[in-house]
């Protein structure tokens, strides 16, 4: 199992590594794949239905600007995403449900919780790059989590 120390230590600056802004909720830990962006504030739908597809090998990036008045998941959608083999998701904002969250197979990195859900209003931008906790996630690219961060590569690594 990697760690993403000893991957910056053996990669160091080709490496792009995340601001430490986010929290661990997932009932995995450590996991990695390549990068599918969303962009999407305050509304889900767009992330229900990219969990919906298959996901082996893959890290859904969701970039809800850092919006703290609604969660863009709970249990039921990370079990939805954990069921189409996602390997974990990256919210830079909040989830909820996070104790059952917690018992999903499936990684999650957001900032925060809250019990308010998100409006549907059918809105949300796909496999655009993404500018936040001071890197820049791209479609196609790989991301590495675990308890210790996040990092970045344009080219697997492992």
């Amino acid at each position: 199992m990697f760690k993403t120390t000893d991957l910056y230590d053996v990669h160091l600056e080709n490496l792009q590594v995340a601001a430490p802004i986010f929290r661990d909720f997932g009932g995995k830990q450590r996991f990695y794949g390549q990068i599918v962006t969303l962009k999407a504030f305050e509304d889900n739908t767009f992330l229900k239905a990219a969990f919906e597809a298959d996901g082996r090998g893959k890290v859904l990036v969701v970039d809800s600007a850092g919006s703290m008045r609604c969660a863009m998941m709970g249990d039921v959608m990370a079990a939805l995403g954990a069921s189409h083999g996602w390997e974990g998701v990256v919210i830079n904002g909040c989830i909820r449900d996070s104790a059952d969250v917690a018992g999903v197979n499936i990684g999650v990195k957001a900032l925060a919780t809250t019990p308010r859900k998100t409006v549907k209003r059918d809105q949300g931008v796909m496999h655009v790059p993404l500018g936040f906790a001071d890197v820049l996630f791209v479609d196609g690219e790989y991301i590495y989590a675990d308890e210790d961060g996040i990092v970045i590569s344009r080219d697997a690594i492992l």
